[in-house]
């Protein structure tokens, strides 16, 4: 028997690829959770259609899984996969152009017949030649009879065995990749506990595709990715929405208040009100509401009664939240607001991502409707801005809204889990004093009311969202409005007392500013850190608070030649700086077909500007 080929790499980007019913979130999910808790660092995106079973054997069906796992720090999915997992020949016609050039791919042999050709809409019985993959190493498999006969003793219908084909995919490719299988079979035996023949069938193949692997050495080189370097802690593997909810679940705990979530459910957010309706052990109280509306509106009644009310939506739900957000505005409540935003408009790309509901975040409301405005960049730092954005509306007594979307949302990465005391404290401005309590009395310095609620005897007051005076009492005095207008938007703009500087990524000054804000901020640093390694005067800067802006963000761009600012909608932070920051001439990379940045397509924009 031939050695088995082992080569060593620094980072390695894996693509599963099946219709929808094949399994190939799940497929993705576990390899990568056995991924990291081999110490690797990693980052994820699950990739995969609107419709909920799309025609089988259909490119519109495809469902994919990118997983990039090394040995340094890894910030991207990546740009092409080294390798792909294909189950039919609509997966291959799918992922073509996310591989990377000599990659390899293992295919289901069984799928690649006269039928499914003709769906993937294949003009010959060569589908490799057809889209000029005749280089790339090809290793056909037979999953399916593989699978069926692994399973024949089993007494299982030929629906429930073809099921399992996923895990023999799985098993193979953790022996390629020295995954061990400890922690795959541990998942199968706990969420499958209560139907036996499901555990004992899908381990079974599991370890099938494993041994496979080993019996095919001759045939496929093992790849060999040494756990990365990173600092002591404990960690686990996290997408943003679980992150999200998370980040919120701390804050209560903090502030020392119930959480209460009120929201419809509505792609790529849903998954933060299934994990928080989970959490009735730590007081959590959810609301699934018949609509959008119906959401936000019970979560102003929970801020009114005295919770860390929270509402989670994607854009179209934003739009139909705008006039409730108006009615927190005016009646000054502590609101926290997460968009999981994609594509759009209208229903658009629902599983996409995208981040072109900035100008509706900012001024999407009727009137002057000031609010705060954050975003979280990586799906483990939605814990922390969840947090902040509970920290500030309980703070300010203030709206906050989140903009995460569906890249963050839906794809993880590592997180250190943080102790309770390296997070900022929260202190909401309850009222205290009945005998001068003025609904609208203000802070001197922050602006902010204060917060008096139901069963706090002596601090009853009018509220809604008629304008009122510092009494409470309902106001059409013009002078009065002009004034509650200008401390609403100045209430949001002193929340920059919060806001840590903006910090520079490489050198303080030169030829060239990239600059991003949220989910891009992955691809964004590891352009820069390859463009800076080339020798090139390139540095970045990346901006989680949009509404405030960092108060050194004007000396920041004074420092560099050129601005280029690179987002996944058509340039609506750039005009945004355009208003806010006047006098900078600023550049634009953009995109907007429902799919992350690639390093390859910012370093091109990067390096034209260079060059011009």
């Amino acid at each position: 028997m031939k050695e088995t080929k082992v080569i060593e790499l620094e980072e390695v980007a894996i693509r599963f690829s099946g219709d929808s019913g094949d399994g190939m979130q799940l497929t993705g999910t576990l390899f990568s959770d056995a991924t990291a808790l081999l110490g690797n660092d990693i980052s994820t995106f699950p990739d995969y259609p609107s419709e909920i079973r799309a025609p089988q054997g259909t490119v519109g069906g495809v469902s994919g899984f990118q997983v990039q796992f090394g040995h340094k720090q890894i910030n991207t999915p990546g740009d092409y996969a080294h390798v792909l997992v294909a189950m039919n020949p609509a997966a291959v016609k799918a992922n073509a152009r996310f591989m990377m050039r000599g990659g390899t791919i293992i295919y289901d042999s069984d799928a690649f017949n006269e039928k499914n050709l003709a769906k993937a809409n294949f003009k010959t019985d060569d589908p490799f030649g057809e889209l000029g993959l005749e280089d790339y190493p090809k290793i056909a498999v037979p999953i399916t009879s593989l699978t069926q006969e692994g399973l024949k003793e089993f007494g299982l219908d030929n629906k429930s065995i073809l099921r399992s084909k996923n895990m023999f995919a799985l098993g193979l490719v953790c022996w390629m990749f020295n995954r061990p299988l400890e922690f795959v079979d541990e998942f199968i035996r706990s969420k499958f506990k209560k139907k036996p023949v499901v555990v004992e069938s899908n381990i079974k193949v599991l370890h099938d595709g494993y041994n496979y692997g080993m019996n095919m050495q001759h045939m496929t080189p093992t790849y060999l990715v040494h756990p990365a370097e990173i600092e002591n802690g404990t960690y686990r593997n996290v997408n943003g929405n679980q992150a999200t909810a998370w980040g919120l679940l701390a804050a209560a705990e903090r502030a020392g208040l119930e959480l209460f979530l009120g929201s419809y459910p509505i792609t790529p957010a849903t998954d933060i009100l299934s994990a928080l309706s989970e959490r009735k052990d730590l007081g959590v109280k959810t609301f699934q509401a018949e609509d959008e509306i119906a959401g936000i509106a019970s979560a102003i009644g929970a801020a009114f009664a005295g919770d860390l009310a929270v509402t989670t939506t994607s854009g179209p739900g934003l739009a139909l939240k705008s006039e409730a957000i108006g009615l927190a505005v005016m009646a000054e409540l502590p609101l926290v607001i997460v968009n999981v935003q994609r594509g759009g408009p209208s229903t658009g790309l629902p599983t996409k991502t995208e981040q072109s509901d900035l100008l509706q975040a900012l001024y999407g409301r009727n009137g002057e409707s000031p609010v705060v405005v954050l975003a979280a960049s990586t799906p483990s730092d939605c814990f922390y801005y969840a947090y902040m954005a509970s920290k500030i509306a309980l703070e300010r007594m203030v709206p906050v809204i989140l903009l995460t979307d569906g890249f963050l949302g839906n794809g993880s990465e590592p997180w250190k889990i943080p102790s309770v005391a390296e997070l900022p404290s929260i202190t909401p401005r309850l009222a205290k004093d009945a005998e001068v309590f003025q609904p609208y009395k203000r802070d001197e310095k922050t602006l902010a009311r204060e917060w008096a609620f139901p069963g706090m005897k002596g601090f009853e007051h009018r509220i809604g969202g008629l304008e009122k005076n510092v009494t409470g009492t309902v106001s059409h005095d013009p002078e009065n409005h002009q004034v509650n207008t200008e401390i609403r938007e100045e209430k949001v703009q002193r929340v920059v007392e919060l806001v840590p500087d903006l910090e520079v990524c490489g050198d303080e000054e030169g030829e060239v500013l990239v600059v991003g804000w949220g989910g891009t901020y992955g691809h964004l640093i590891s352009t820069v850190r390859q463009l800076r390694l080339e020798g090139k005067d390139v540095s970045m800067a990346h901006f989680n608070y949009i509404k405030p802006l960092p108060k050194n963000t004007k000396e920041v761009f004074s420092r560099f030649k050129k601005i280029i600012v690179c987002e996944l909608n058509m340039g609506q932070f750039a005009g945004y700086l355009r208003d806010k920051m006047p006098g900078f001439n600023y550049y634009q990379a953009n995109k907007v077909k429902g799919l992350p940045f690639t390093v390859s397509e910012l370093k091109e924009s990067v390096n034209k500007l260079l060059e011009d």
